[in-house]
């Protein structure tokens, strides 16, 4: 799988989580009310799931799954 692809679902599984909690609140499965709450819940969770899930990886290498993909993009220098 290329790095380019790699880059991308470790950047869009987060974002998935947040709309799936986002959904959760939505439909009053997780309380929240209004919708500017729901949107900063959101955000919120997305950046913390990033977080828990890019330090963990740190210490065990194959929980960068949380993020789509356990391989960490490399990017080559260009010139």
């Amino acid at each position: 799988m290329s790095d380019w692809i790699v880059s991308l679902i470790r950047t869009y599984v987060p974002l998935a989580v947040g709309v799936v909690v986002s959904w959760l609140a939505r439909n009053n499965i997780v309380a929240i009310d209004g919708e500017s709450a729901a949107a900063v819940f959101t955000a919120a969770v997305v950046g913390l799931y990033y977080a828990a899930a890019r330090l963990l990886e740190k210490r065990w290498p194959k929980a960068g799954w949380l993020l789509g993909a356990a391989k960490s993009p490399s990017y080559a220098k260009e010139g």
